[in-house]
């Protein structure tokens, strides 16, 4: 019985032994393999870090917005008589615009202008009998008060009549008309926008850490998407509180628009210049990994045996210009760094540079059908 444990130990001892070395020699020479397995070369596109003059330059986005604007409506309710003017056009101050119906209005102007003359006729022979000692001096002043009071109510008509009667309050442009003949229109119905485009406002807004930076009548420049060139302006407004929840504050400036070709509502790149050219170091925005930790380059340099290399390096970045970015720290003129490729990299990875697919490095780049 003991013999036969024991070989059947031994039996067993010799199965898992082999079973377990066999697969420690499958392990080493999966080991062996990927250790004499020649190492990848990335392929990648380079660039060198080269000196450029940029203007110093203070980039914003805004909006335009109409020096004078509103939405005309009347202050009294009524039916629409007539509409005087014709959507989109322009119109000088003061320029009747619309009429609402007054035929009750100045039937009752005509009673009240009877009363108001009768009221001062009743007033000159009051006085004519206060001159003969007929009347006494209160029946003269209750006469003239009635006379002030009748006067009065036709004033008062005549403001109601005038308020049914809409004019621009500034020279402008109209927008489209909202109501139409017969309509009957409440006090604050929109009966056509007008807005005043020549000068126009550009708002934007800056970073609190631009506040220094920034004063009235500094000279700006702003392009919009829908039209060629930039137009020229001057800063005229800074709100001089900084917003709290986002540590901002609010410019104004003014352009000139002629030939009122910017409208009210339309996005702008607003550029403020800085001061002098300077020169700084800029490599393509390709070229930078961008991390929460920090930014870096892939550093391209040649080994001991003539290959050729990348070595990460963290650099400090700055201003953005179209398809480049400035280094301000980590960076020499005249190093070879990584433009392509990135993902593929990482320290010592051996690489091959092609010139195929090369990213771009315009400053102030623009696609072919602009």
């Amino acid at each position: 019985m003991t013999k036969r444990f024991i070989l059947m130990l031994l039996v067993v001892g010799i199965v898992f032994g082999g079973i377990f070395g066999f697969k420690a020699f499958i392990d080493a020479q999966i080991d062996d393999f990927f250790d004499q397995m020649p190492e990848p070369t990335a392929t990648i596109t380079a660039t060198e870090a080269r000196v450029a003059r940029w203007t110093p330059e203070i980039r914003a986005v805004g909006t335009l917005e109409a020096v004078q604007g509103t939405t005309l409506t009347t202050e009294v309710g009524g039916i629409v008589h007539e509409i005087l003017f014709e959507s989109g056009t322009e119109v000088p101050a003061d320029t009747e615009l619309l009429r609402l119906d007054t035929e009750t209005d100045e039937a009752q102007l005509v009673s009240l202008q009877a009363a108001a003359r009768l009221a001062d006729q009743e007033l000159r022979r009051a006085r004519q009998l206060q001159q003969e000692r007929n009347i006494s001096e209160a029946e003269v002043q209750r006469r003239e008060s009635e006379a002030e009071q009748a006067r009065a109510s036709v004033s008062a008509q005549q403001a109601r009549i005038r308020q049914k009667s809409l004019r621009a309050p500034f020279a402008g442009i109209l927008g489209i008309r909202r109501v139409n003949l017969g309509q009957f229109v409440s006090p604050g119905d929109p009966i056509v926008t007008l807005e005043s485009v020549d000068p126009i406002f550009v708002n934007f807004t800056l970073s609190e850490r631009r506040l220094d930076q920034i004063r009235t009548g500094q000279s700006i420049t702003v392009a919009v998407d829908s039209l060629p060139g930039r137009f020229e302006g001057v800063i005229n407004a800074i709100e001089p509180r900084v917003r709290s929840a986002s540590r901002s504050f609010e410019v104004q400036a003014l352009l000139d628009n002629p030939e009122q070709r910017l409208r009210a509502g339309q996005f702008a790149r607003v550029t403020l210049t800085l001061g002098e050219p300077q020169e700084i170091i800029v490599v393509p925005q390709t070229a930078i990994r961008f991390n929460p930790f920090g930014n870096s380059v892939f550093v391209i340099y040649e080994d001991d045996e003539g290959a050729l290399r990348v070595r990460e390096r963290f650099v400090q970045t700055g201003e953005r210009r179209g398809d480049l970015i400035r280094i301000t720290e980590g960076l020499v003129a005249g190093e070879r760094v990584a433009s392509s490729g990135l993902l593929k990299l990482q320290n010592e990875t051996p690489v091959e540079i092609t010139e195929e697919a090369r990213p771009t490095e315009d400053p102030a780049p623009s696609p072919r059908n602009a």
